[in-house]
């Protein structure tokens, strides 16, 4: 990934790691550029594991009356 390019959504991560999925499991790719497609594959895959983590972050909380944040959580009677 080239770093003068625009942060790319998740959504638009994961069709570049399907798309280079795909190339890799064509065969039609040589071992330096197989190579080089796994590692941004890696990176890739990294990026959307961060953007996944914060989500489920700022999903598990919640807005309590006053305006503050805390941590969502089922309290089981």
């Amino acid at each position: 990934m080239k770093k003068e390019e625009k942060e790319l959504s998740f959504e638009e991560n994961i069709v570049e790691l399907e798309n280079i999925v795909k190339e890799l499991e064509s065969g039609n790719v040589n071992l330096d550029d197989a190579i080089s497609k796994f590692t941004e594959a890696i990176k890739i895959a990294k990026i959307c594991d961060e953007k996944l983590k914060n989500a489920e972050e700022n999903v598990n909380k919640i807005l309590n009356e006053d305006g503050s944040i805390s941590n969502f959580k089922i309290e089981e009677e």
